[in-house]
């Protein structure tokens, strides 16, 4: 008894790491689109020398959950828990790396600002979404809210529909600030529209560990 009890706390110090990396990942993305929107070298900075972090996160993770799999032996819910947390963490190392990819662009542009002003505010709520989905992500993993997990695909539509939109604005004939910073904006959006998709990922691995099925939401993609 006293190894199983000791086997479940691995598991939910497991689930615990991984809210953490969704946190990791949420301060990423608050302060890289900070950085962007201010033209902010040292806090892009900060971002690009925190990536490791939860690179780090990630690889503990996987090592911890792997070495489960091979002693435990685990079945059922505890099986689909380990195999969750072995995808849900690439996921959020990858949310990681899209919001330093964010920091990055900050990085290269200043001190000029990256973004023209038709498109600021759109990216500025795009970041305000992907910091919210993050941070609900962490509370998904550590309820495994079902409801709640679903209901990311909402906020993951309103990221999808600015991300559209954004073309829409750099295509049009009055766009007056040329072809790099079209570019940029290109790059840019798809970085923030991926960051969702893999919270929305995260989301339905929590789903499959409480339901053990994966659901299929209205816009599935090879995540």
């Amino acid at each position: 008894m006293a190894m199983r009890e000791a086997y479940h706390v691995e598991l939910e110090d497991l689930a615990a790491n991984l809210a953490d990396m969704s946190l990791q990942a949420a301060a990423a993305m608050k302060k890289a689109t900070q950085a962007l929107l201010e033209a902010d070298l040292s806090l892009a900075e900060q971002v690009i020398g925190d990536d490791q972090k939860i690179d780090d996160a990630r690889a503990e993770n996987e090592e911890k959950a792997y070495a489960l799999l091979a002693l435990q032996a685990p079945v059922a819910t505890d099986l689909r828990t380990v195999l969750a947390v072995i995808h849900a963490a690439e996921s959020l190392e990858r949310m990681g790396d899209l919001a330093l990819h964010v920091a990055k662009a900050a990085r290269r542009r200043h001190p000029q600002a990256t973004l023209p002003e038709p498109v600021r505010n759109y990216f500025a709520e795009m970041g305000e979404l992907d910091v919210r989905l993050a941070e609900k992500v962490a509370d998904v993993i550590k309820s495994r809210d079902v409801e709640a997990a679903r209901a990311l695909e909402e906020e993951d539509d309103r990221v999808d529909e600015i991300h559209r939109h954004l073309f829409t604005v750099i295509m049009d004939k009055d766009w007056e600030h040329g072809v790099a910073a079209a570019v940029d904006i290109t790059l840019l959006g798809r970085f923030y529209e991926r960051f969702a998709d893999h919270a929305v990922s995260v989301g339905k691995r929590m789903v499959f560990v409480a339901t053990g099925k994966m659901p299929g939401y209205a816009h599935d993609e090879d995540l």
